[in-house]
């Protein structure tokens, strides 16, 4: 998809940053990262905080981009495809990476073995920083 595909789409908006908002976006980011290596806190949190910040640092790429990402169903999933787009990386790696990691979102709301769901979220867990574009 272009910029032009998801206007028309209005998936997105045009949207005029400021270095104050880009600055709490850095530093939602880097509080998430941070929060999200603490041991203590319950795998499915630890995940959840760690897809936040993955979520927010693609937010702040398509903003740099000139764009907001309007919110409606799907809005996630339109943020990290923005994202790949607003950054011009073409690999299938990272797509399927940060695809794999919104999927894993869902992981804690639905009837999977508790066992599964903790292993999947350790291996996220394992390198919450390399899911953001």
């Amino acid at each position: 998809m272009s910029w032009q595909q998801w206007l028309a789409a209005r998936d997105v908006q045009p949207h005029t940053t400021s270095k104050q908002e880009l600055d709490n976006l850095r530093a939602l980011i880097a509080r998430d990262l941070a929060d999200a290596a603490i041991p203590a806190l319950s795998p499915d949190r630890r995940f959840a905080t760690a897809y936040n910040a993955a979520l927010q640092a693609a937010t702040l790429s398509v903003a740099c981009s000139g764009y907001r990402v309007t919110a409606r169903a799907g809005h996630h999933a339109v943020t990290f495809e923005a994202a790949r787009f607003a950054i011009g990386s073409q690999p299938k790696p990272s797509r399927i990476t940060l695809t794999s990691a919104a999927g894993n979102a869902t992981l804690s709301t639905i009837n999977i073995p508790l066992w599964q769901r903790r292993q999947r979220q350790r291996s996220f867990l394992a390198t919450p920083s390399s899911f953001i574009p």
